[in-house]
């Protein structure tokens, strides 16, 4: 049964690597991308708790008002990855999610109020110099490492806030109004900026890749992720999480060819930061393990 929970993990996993490749196929701004992406995605989410689950999406208004904040920072973080990507290429947007650890380790302590994590420290300075190698050797693509280090900064901030909420609504009814708000950021952006004409700049082929990318790619693994979470430990859905980029640059590698092939220094510094991931979720593992231990023994 376990083997069963596993393989829908490295599944949903899977697909979230492949919204990369998505991003690289669909042709419209990476703004317009992003703005149909959760509008789509909202609609999907809206009949499936209305519909098919048949719950109610009722929540107080100042929770309501913190939801659309986070949803408006995921909105960021989508907006600058697809961006990193036009500009540059799948593999680059990619490995630069790596700095997130460090970001993590930056900006928990300071949320949670707890001391700082000495290890994901350093782990995060190995990574920040495993892009500053990627900086130097890919230099062509600054462009796209700076906005896939944008990417990972407000990639973490949404985790970190998201993590607050946990608990105070349904997981459907968070992730809901988190997309959903993000959408309504979105439209005032375009509404005030005089740019709304810009999201009917889109061709029918790239409404049916995003119909895709918001359904199969977005919801449903947001969705799958949740109900996954009552059968395996936190720290197996974060070290598998891990993969994404892994299986991103090797989809982009034999999809997209000469575009996404990158130099040694890039192969070598990119698998140093999945390591460097992997061996701090170890870490991690073995100190909730002694904490366990040491809370069982009686005193």
């Amino acid at each position: 049964m376990k083997n069963s929970y596993l393989l829908r993990l490295h599944f949903i996993v899977f697909l979230w690597g492949f919204t990369a490749i998505l991003g690289k196929l669909i042709l419209a701004e990476a703004q317009v991308l992003v703005f149909y992406r959760m509008l789509f995605a909202a609609v999907f989410l809206y009949l499936y708790l209305r519909l098919i689950k048949k719950d109610s999406i009722k929540v107080p208004k100042n929770l309501l008002l913190k939801l659309i904040g986070i949803g408006s920072v995921m909105a960021f973080h989508w907006l600058f990855f697809f961006q990193s990507i036009k500009v540059s290429n799948v593999s680059i947007a990619l490995s630069c999610l790596s700095l997130s650890t460090l970001f993590a380790a930056l900006i928990e302590p300071l949320v949670f109020r707890r001391k700082p994590d000495w290890a994901e420290v350093v782990i995060g300075i190995i990574i920040v110099i495993c892009i500053s190698l990627i900086f130097n050797a890919e230099l062509k693509y600054k462009e796209g490492i700076i906005y896939g280090i944008l990417c990972a900064l407000f990639g973490t901030i949404f985790s970190v806030l998201n993590g607050k909420m946990f608990g105070k609504t349904s997981s459907g009814n968070i992730i809901f109004y988190e997309i959903a708000g993000g959408w309504f950021i979105i439209s005032l952006f375009f509404l005030f900026t005089g740019q709304i004409s810009s999201v009917s700049e889109i061709s029918y082929t790239d409404i049916a890749l995003v119909l895709l990318l918001a359904s199969v790619f977005t919801a449903y693994p947001m969705f799958e992720s949740v109900k996954l979470m009552k059968f395996i430990s936190p720290f197996t859905l974060i070290l598998t999480v891990n993969l994404e980029p892994v299986y991103g640059i090797i989809l982009a590698f034999f999809i997209f060819g000469a575009s996404e092939h990158m130099s040694p220094v890039f192969y070598g510094a990119s698998f140093v930061m999945i390591a460097s991931i992997v061996v701090n979720g170890i870490i991690k593992s073995r100190r909730k393990k002694e904490e366990l231990i040491t809370e069982s023994k009686p005193l």
